[in-house]
C-alpha cells in the first residue's frame, strides 16, 4: 500500500531541516563524547575508538587497520597502551599463531560503559530542555523516518 507523499515543498523543507539539524547535531554528541574520553578517561581519542571497534567485534589488529584504514604499526601501537592500561588483551589463536584475538578486560568494557553512560547523561541533561509534549513529537517523528528508511521494499 502506497502511502501519500507530502507536498514537494514540505518534502523539501524536511531535507532543509535535515541538513540543519542532524550533521551538528551528531558532530556535538561526538566532540562531547571524545571530550568525555580525553578528559574523565585519559585515553585517546584514537584509543576510545579502538575499544569501540573491538567490542563491536573486531578482534585483530589486521581487522582493527582495515576499519579505521590506517596502517598496522598505527593501530598496534595504539592496542599496545591498551594491553599496557589493563583495557585490553591479547590471545595468540592456537590453529594460527600469526592471528592474535583481541578482546576488552572487565575494565576495558567498564570505561566504554562509563563513556557511554556520561555522554547519555550530557543528552538527557539537553533534552531536559524541550517541552515533553514536544519531545513525544520529535519521537514519533524519528520513529516514522526510521521505519521509512529501514523499509526495503522502496
Amino acid at each position: 500500500m502506497n502511502k501519500p507523499t507530502p507536498p514537494k515543498d514540505t518534502s523539501d523543507q524536511i531535507i532543509d531541516r535535515f541538513w540543519e539539524t542532524v550533521p551538528p547535531l551528531w558532530h556535538q554528541v561526538r566532540a562531547h563524547l571524545r571530550q568525555v574520553a580525553t578528559q574523565n578517561y585519559e585515553i585517546t581519542v584514537e584509543q576510545f575508538h579502538v575499544l569501540r571497534h573491538i567490542r563491536r567485534g573486531e578482534g585483530s589488529v589486521s581487522g582493527l587497520a582495515a576499519a579505521k584504514q590506517i596502517s598496522r604499526p598505527s593501530i598496534s601501537k595504539s592496542v599496545d597502551l591498551l594491553v599496557h592500561k589493563g583495557l585490553v588483551t591479547r590471545t595468540p589463536n592456537t590453529s594460527d599463531r600469526r592471528y592474535v584475538q583481541l578482546a576488552l578486560t572487565d575494565a576495558g568494557n567498564a570505561l566504554l560503559d562509563g563513556i557511554f553512560q556520561d555522554n547519555r547523561q550530557w543528552m538527557r541533561a539537553k533534552l531536559s530542555q524541550i517541552d515533553p509534549q514536544d519531545l513525544q513529537g520529535i519521537l514519533q517523528a524519528m520513529d516514522a523516518v526510521k521505519q521509512t528508511l529501514d523499509d526495503k521494499s522502496g
